[in-house]
């Protein structure tokens, strides 16, 4: 797997902005990758070096609309930790 294909899109809430400033950023991530494959996509992307990486498999939620039920997908959000001096400039303008 490619280093594009595992780490889709950065998570830009309240908290993943608050967060920044211990030096951790938050990315939605393949759900089939691991903490090395994300770590190493990390390093590859942004040219950063990585301390630690923390997973979470959000699952979900079931949506309505009117009487038909349907589901949100599942997805997985990893918390990365730079190392200190490092950053992401995709980020900095927030």
């Amino acid at each position: 797997m490619e280093a594009r294909d595992i780490i889709i899109k950065p998570v830009v809430t309240e908290k993943s902005v608050s967060l920044m400033e211990h030096n951790k950023y938050v990315f939605r991530v393949a759900l089939s990758a691991n903490k090395i494959e994300i770590k190493k996509a990390v390093e590859e992307i942004f040219k950063v070096k990585v301390v630690d990486v923390n997973t979470v498999r959000v699952k979900g939620k079931v949506k309505r609309m009117g009487r038909y039920e349907g589901k949100t997908s599942d997805y997985k959000k990893a918390i990365v930790q730079l190392a200190e001096g490092d950053s992401i400039e995709i980020f900095e303008g927030m």
